[in-house]
C-alpha cells in the first residue's frame, strides 16, 4: 500500500530588533538564500508557540509581539534542497535582543536595515513576507 503524504505546516517571521532592524538568514536548505527563521510545527502544537519554539532554536530569541502576517503554500518549491510541500503561516514579530545565538542550520545571519533588506538574495517566500512588512510599515 502506498503511504500517504500531507503537506507540512510551518512557521516563520520577519522580526524587528530595537534598532529598527530586521533579521534575515541563510540556511543550506534553501540553497544559500536569505530568509526568515522557522520550521515545522509539531503535533499538538500552536502556531505561535512553535514559532517561539523554532527561534528559540534556530537563533536564540525570545519574540514579542507576534502578528499575523500572510500565508504561502509552497509545492515542490525550487529554492528547497529537495521536494516537499508546505504550508508557510507566515508573522511579523519583535526581540528585546540582536544577540544571535545560531545553531547548526544558521550559516550566516544578518540584521539589516529596512531600506537595504531587497538588496538581499531571498528566498521566493522570503521576498512577499518583506513586501508585506513595507507595504504594512510605510517602507
Amino acid at each position: 500500500m502506498e503511504e500517504r503524504r500531507y503537506p507540512i505546516p510551518t512557521v516563520g517571521a520577519l522580526v524587528r530588533s530595537p534598532r529598527g532592524r530586521l533579521l534575515l538568514v541563510r540556511t543550506e536548505k534553501w540553497r544559500g538564500l536569505w530568509g526568515v527563521p522557522g520550521g515545522k510545527v509539531e503535533w499538538g502544537e500552536r502556531l505561535e508557540d512553535a514559532l517561539r519554539r523554532e527561534f528559540l532554536e534556530e537563533v536564540g530569541l525570545q519574540l514579542h509581539n507576534i502578528r499575523f502576517a500572510l500565508f504561502q503554500e509552497a509545492i515542490n518549491p525550487p529554492d528547497f534542497y529537495r521536494p516537499a510541500h508546505f504550508l508557510l503561516f507566515n508573522y511579523f514579530a519583535e526581540s528585546k535582543s540582536e544577540e544571535v545565538v545560531a545553531n547548526e542550520e544558521i550559516v550566516e545571519w544578518a540584521w539589516v536595515e529596512v531600506a537595504s533588506a531587497r538588496s538581499y538574495q531571498l528566498n521566493m517566500y522570503t521576498a512577499p513576507l518583506l513586501e508585506k512588512y513595507l507595504e504594512v510599515n510605510g517602507g
